[in-house]
């Protein structure tokens, strides 16, 4: 069906207005000056473009892009690296272990967060601890707080980090000094950060979280992932990262038959629904508001049982 074949137009030109977002904020700056609305302008157009590089440099990680891998890994290096100064080893060693084990505690990263979070299991086991590090029964509102953006690289590519902090720092200083850069730089980290917590996590906090319960794969990954309603702009906005159970369920057979890890997750998701609904398995789709507002319920109901447990047992 030729469902493996990328189009290399498609990610062209994802790469081409993320590149375009980076010129349009500095050009914000260069012809309107470095005032309050230009700069908020700016660092809202910067967010926008560090956001889409995160989506793109997840299909690059899963090598769904070119059809050698090393190829994939080296433009991933460039988007995590030169792009946005993060470590692409440092992404890929995290979420290779999410997509074997999601939202088991201790196998995914990404739920294995308490003591700051209680998710899923892990409230009932601190409640009857009586551990209180911090107001588990306000995390939900807490989770608004903390999404604080990581402003350093990881230990490895180091070259690849460098040049972004040193692209970024020469193109801004002129304009704000070092300080002004600085904040600029922060400020931006800040509302990517925002956005990419939410987009990442819409699919997994209010499912299933807890300890191994050693079920099939297929099961597991249907436990702990939901997708969310598609649309134009949702497609974008996300990534596509609201076709979550597809991309999950593909895992599987991609890596059973030697094949890229990563499908397209508009055309392989009425297969993927098909067989849920062959095997009597829950394919989950909600709207994309319910999907947030969910997190915030999924935190204060998980708060919730904490305190309960904490009080009386």
């Amino acid at each position: 069906m030729k469902l493996f074949e990328a189009k290399p137009a498609f990610f062209a030109l994802l790469l081409g207005h993320i590149l375009a977002m980076e010129v349009l904020a500095w050009l914000t700056i260069y012809l309107l000056g470095p005032g309050w609305v230009p700069s908020t302008l700016a660092a809202l157009v910067l967010a926008t473009s560090q956001a889409q590089c995160w989506c793109l440099q997840h299909d690059l990680g899963h090598t769904s892009v070119f059809r050698k891998s090393q190829w994939n890994h080296l433009a991933q290096q460039f988007v995590m690296g030169q792009l946005k100064g993060f470590s692409a080893h440092w992404w890929n060693f995290r979420h290779f272990q999410h997509h074997a084990k999601p939202n088991i505690f201790h196998k995914d990263p990404d739920v294995t967060v308490a003591p700051v979070f209680l998710l899923g299991e892990s409230s009932v086991e601190y409640g009857r601890k009586k551990r209180r590090y911090l107001p588990y029964n306000h995390q939900h509102l807490y989770f608004f707080l903390s999404e604080c953006p990581s402003v350093l690289p990881g230990v490895g590519d180091l070259s690849w980090a460098a040049s972004f902090y040193s692209r970024f720092l020469l193109c801004y200083i002129p304009f704000y000094g070092v300080p002004g850069a600085l904040l600029l730089f922060v400020a931006v980290r800040v509302l990517e950060s925002h956005w990419f917590v939410w987009i990442t996590q819409m699919n997994h906090i209010p499912k299933e979280i807890g300890h191994e319960k050693h079920r099939d794969w297929a099961s597991s990954q249907l436990a702990a992932t939901c997708n969310v309603e598609p649309s134009l702009f949702i497609d974008w906005f996300s990534g596509h990262l609201n076709f979550q159970i597809d991309e999950s369920r593909a895992q599987e057979l991609m890596r059973a038959h030697a094949l890229p890890t990563s499908l397209f997750p508009t055309m392989v998701a009425p297969l993927v629904k098909a067989l849920c609904a062959k095997h009597g398995l829950n394919y989950e789709v909600k709207p994309f508001l319910t999907a947030l507002v969910d997190i915030v319920g999924s935190l204060k109901k998980s708060g919730d049982i904490w305190l309960e447990a904490y009080l009386h047992q």
